[in-house]
């Protein structure tokens, strides 16, 4: 080798994983070398830790001249770093299942809104809302590549995974490892809120039908040369890898059916998609091949899903289904039908087409229900376990554990349906020696092992023992079972375990350690702890399980516990009813806190006062889903409890935000302000954020419904959520002016951050309280210089009118914020109409008219019992009327645009004649003027008509004019009643057209 090329060897496989700390030339060179390699001919593909050195030095935050930590800064380093990131993938042709093996939830995340950043995706636009087929291909292929993912890891992330072995504990690793845990669940809890999104943009990209690209190192980098020197050519369609239309289609199908599959756990009728796309997938597969330039589908697992899938799917009444053992199986179980499950186990080992994990698979969930308390099912558990035991005889395999604990304690029916399984498993006639002599193995030493005679005479008298055993070979088994010594019998010593075999045996831990998973009782629990600690002193059982999760605060206190029961009693119990709680069971949840407390209080005044704090989170949590979501006060006990928590000065309690979190919202949603203003201990108020945020509220509120709105309240409270939504000043936009799907600009300046202010909000179900935290981001919504359109909101005078220093705050942020709130405030409501006015307010200003209009008619229909009764003029203001008149001529709806002009308090006559102009409208027409009493609009109409020749028009303008309640000289009040029905009609005849 050269020594030349040994530079460029060295530096491609050491330099680039060296994050760039030295000189700008140093840095300068690393990005050469890499490119080098990246485009030799057949260059050994460049580890994908590349991706995440570049991708952590890009977003390592800086630190200025006073220590304060800041974003990182948007400059030429970070910019390139990040090129650097996007041209491994693309080396890699962006094969996700590569990516996937090698880059972390958080890496890949922040990989792909980097691709989607650098492809122009529009700014500040759902993908949902994006129409691919507009968009140049390697912007709809980043598009895809992105939602492919999010679908991806939602399927990848239900599944089980291997716990690995913890090794000695290492503060700041297990701290690294806490921070991508938490960072990865926020991901994916955004994911699966998108999911809806991401899976309607994958079911648009199959309607493509055409061929797309997916950026390479050369178009990556004419992306990153400045704009003058670009010259166009990443827009064109044949710039980038190109990845065929049946590509696309393979894989999108197969990624659809994965997720759809998911969700029919939840959702049966579900499975029938998936099955549709799994069956087009492999049709594509037959037609294409499994492989190509872009990706690999792993054919064993599409044939499993396919296979799933037409069990699911399957109906009692199909008999072609219902002759397949899989379609067979699953009709049973689902409908109880256990007598014909063990006949086709019985059939089967003859034929031995069931799989041997699908045999253990079916056992497993019967032992499962059994221990539920379904007593039934043993019997049913021994048939089945016998079955898979004589069928796993006759290939060779060992024997299970369950039949040896199943026949511990054997009687004559037992003995009798095993020697029925073992003469219907095999056919003497047919049979090969091999498996004679392996059935005949089997019955001598079930024999041998038994101390009841009686039973051993059973077997060896019946027909198939006979023929299988040879005469001397029966005799000589019954002459040792006769002479061996007495023996104690099993059956009678008493058994304190849980199972009936020795607790030496390894396997029984095993065992014990399932059923602690999966019980909820707390004094099952305690049973087996200590069983288990009396089999063993080596082990940690509250780590065999993942899924026993305790908060950091709490998980230093209890593994302090010197005494190794105690300790993983106390640890499962919090970790299973933290579990509960999470999942709404709360029944099972006070019991296993309940427990916890008895044991605690024992020995530990810091741990019961924990659990007295979980145990007012759960019967806040209670509450709230029972008694408190139909409006039923709580009890005044729990608003004290919430109270005292507040106000605990008890020293060294470990103390969850959570708690603090729930507490605070549980009372402004309980409208207790005069608490929250007034009574709340100041130092409490400085040091708890959701306590100083809940206070300002509360406030706030309090002096809302009063003849003056308080503006001094406001205005600290004001200030609070513009400290939050505010970043730092040396944070720069990027030129794009990019939103990603998941932000990680969080401001560090406020008492909380933006996410955590969202998720606050969202347990607020008090509609003054949002109406007040509302408008205040729609106030900040509107103070922005280049908004073009106000949105209007309840009480938005009271909140200032200007911001010192307007670019400090994220009004990108603000904007989605201000969506998420009305969103959120339409769950908790659906009808009250200023939200509503806000909603269509939104859609205005995103030019989506027609959404616009269906919530601007919904307002007025909420508060006017569908237009029966007048709309408040609060409601339909000028400003609200005219922007329905814009979105209706934007819709080229011009007759409704000059209906709409009489709604206004001074008629708009220019508006109004401009659009009865247009001759090109795509409403109603002329079937419209019946909803007109405007003379003068009304006679003008009679005028175009009969200049455009249009007499058939002119007769129904006519006739419209000459209705009598329209007179000129008739009183006010029918003048008034006829403008009444109309407008009554008119907007319920909009209503109909837009709902």
């Amino acid at each position: 080798m050269s020594a030349e090329a040994a530079d460029r060897e060295a530096a491609t496989s050491s330099r680039p994983c060296t994050p760039p700390q030295t000189s700008w030339f140093e840095f300068v060179l690393e990005e050469a070398l890499l490119e080098q390699h990246l485009q030799k001919p057949s260059p050994d593909p460049p580890p994908v830790q590349l991706i995440v050195q570049f991708l952590e030095q890009a977003s390592k935050p800086s630190v200025n001249e006073q220590n304060q930590v800041q974003p990182p800064p948007d400059n030429k380093r970070n910019r390139i770093l990040k090129l650097l990131a996007l041209k491994v993938a693309a080396h890699l042709k962006w094969d996700l299942d590569v990516l996937e093996k090698s880059l972390s939830v958080p890496v890949l995340n922040m990989l792909l809104n980097e691709l989607l950043c650098i492809s122009k995706v529009p700014p500040g636009t759902k993908h949902v809302d994006v129409d691919l087929s507009t968009l140049p291909p390697t912007t709809a292929m980043a598009i895809l590549l992105y939602n492919r993912w999010a679908i991806r890891t939602i399927v990848q992330s239900s599944f089980p995974v291997k716990q690995v072995k913890p090794g000695p504990p290492q503060l700041n690793v297990m701290n690294q490892m806490q921070q991508e845990k938490e960072l990865t669940e926020n991901i994916l809890k955004v994911l699966k809120e998108q999911a809806a999104d991401s899976i309607l943009v994958l079911e648009g990209a199959l309607k493509l039908n055409k061929d797309l690209y997916v950026h390479t190192i050369r178009t990556l980098d004419l992306l990153a040369m400045e704009p003058g020197m670009v010259n166009g050519e990443t827009e064109s369609s044949t710039a980038g890898l190109k990845i065929s239309a049946e590509e696309i289609e393979c894989q999108v199908c197969y990624d659809l059916g994965a997720i759809y599959f998911q969700q029919g756990s939840t959702n049966v009728a579900v499975h029938e998609k998936a099955k549709e796309k799994f069956f087009k997938t492999k049709e594509l597969i037959a037609k294409n091949g499994s492989s190509s330039l872009h990706f690999t589908i792993d054919e064993e697992r599409l044939a499993g899903y396919c296979q799933a899938c037409e069990v699911l799917t399957s109906s009692s009444d199909d008999a072609s289904q219902q002759a397949t053992p899989y379609s067979q199986i699953h009709s049973c179980m689902k409908s109880g039908n256990y007598q014909d499950l063990v006949k086709i186990f019985l059939e089967d080992n003859l034929t031995l087409s069931l799989p041997e994990q699908f045999r253990q698979s079916v056992l497993r969930e019967l032992f499962q229900k059994a221990q539920q308390g379904n007593d039934a099912l043993d019997e049913v558990c021994f048939k089945v376990c016998v079955c898979n035991t004589v069928c796993d005889v006759l290939q060779g395999r060992t024997i299970d554990i369950h039949f040896c604990q199943l026949f511990l304690k054997p009687s004559k029916e037992k003995i009798d349906f095993l020697l029925e399984v073992c003469s219907g498993s095999i056919n003497l006639e047919n049979a090969s020696e091999a498996l004679k002599r392996k059935m005949a193995a089997f019955l001598k030493n079930l024999c041998l092992g038994m101390e009841d005679l009686q039973f051993v005479f059973m077997i060896s008298s019946h027909e198939l023992f006979i023929k299988l055993l040879k005469d001397d070979e029966r005799k000589l088994l019954i002459d040792q079972m006769r002479k061996r010594s007495p023996r104690i019998n099993l059956c009678t010593k008493p058994v304190t375990s849980f199972y009936d075999i020795p607790a030496s045996a390894s396997v029984n831990i095993g065992q014990l350690e399932h059923q602690l998973i999966l019980s909820v009782d707390p004094w099952r629990i305690r049973q087996i702890l200590i069983e288990l600690h009396g089999m063993t002193s080596e082990r940690q059982f509250w780590t065999i399980s993942n899924k026993w999760e305790v908060p950091n605060v709490y998980g230093s206190v209890i593994l302090g516990i010197k005494d190794s029961l105690t300790r993983d009693l106390v640890y499962i119990l919090m970790a299973k009813g933290l579990h509960c709680c999470a999942i709404k069971d709360f029944v099972h949840a006070k019991q296993l806190f309940a427990a916890c407390l008895e044991l605690v209080t024992e020995f530990s005044p810091k741990l019961r006062q924990v659990m007295l704090n979980e145990m007012l989170l759960l019967d806040i949590y209670t509450h709230e889903a029972g008694a408190g979501a139909s409006g039923e006060r709580p009890p005044s006990d729990l608003i004290s409890r919430v109270r005292g928590y507040l106000e605990m000065r008890v020293p060294d309690i470990p103390l969850r935000q959570v708690i603090a979190e729930e507490c605070v919202a549980f009372l402004l949603n309980w409208c207790e302000n005069e608490y929250l203003t007034m009574q709340v201990p100041l130092p409490l108020v400085q040091t708890n954020p959701y306590v100083k945020l809940g206070q300002l509220l509360a406030a706030t509120c309090k002096e809302l419904p009063g003849p003056k709105e308080s503006r001094r309240t406001a205005k600290d409270l004001w200030e609070v959520v513009v400290q939050i939504c505010s970043v730092s000043n040396q944070h720069k936009r990027g030129n794009d002016g990019r939103v990603s799907l998941i932000k990680h600009r969080e401001s560090t300046l406020g008492i909380m951050y933006r996410s955590e202010l969202l998720s606050f909000i969202k347990k607020l179900r008090e509609p003054l309280v949002l109406t007040t935290i509302l408008s205040l981001f729609v106030k900040l919504h509107n103070v922005r210089e280049d908004i073009v359109n106000d949105i209007a909101a309840e009480h938005i005078s009271i909140w200032p009118s200007s911001i010192p220093n307007l670019q400090s705050v994220d009004f990108e942020a603000v904007a989605v914020t201000v969506k998420e709130l009305v969103s959120y405030a339409l769950t908790i409501n659906a009808n009250n109409h200023f939200w509503l006015i806000i909603q269509a307010d939104i859609y205005f200003a995103t030019n989506q008219y027609s959404a616009a209009l269906h919530y601007y008619l919904q307002a007025g229909a909420v508060c006017s019992d569908f237009f029966n009764k007048m709309v408040p003029p609060d409601v339909y203001t000028d400003q609200v009327i005219k922007r329905m008149i814009k979105c209706c001529s934007l819709l080229n709806c011009h007759t409704q645009v000059a209906i709409l002009c009489q709604f206004l308090r001074e008629v708009d006559y220019k508006t109004a004649f401009k659009a009865l102009q247009e001759q090109n409208s795509h409403d109603a027409m002329d079937s419209y003027y019946e909803y007109i009493w405007d003379v003068t609009i009304l006679e003008y109409l009679t005028y175009l008509h009969h200049k455009r020749g249009e007499t058939d028009k002119r007769q129904i303008a006519i006739k419209a004019i000459g209705q009598t309640e329209l007179n000129a000289s008739n009183p006010e009040e029918v003048l008034q009643l006829a403008a009444q029905r109309r407008k009554k009609k008119f907007l319920q005849a909009m209503a109909k057209l837009y709902f």
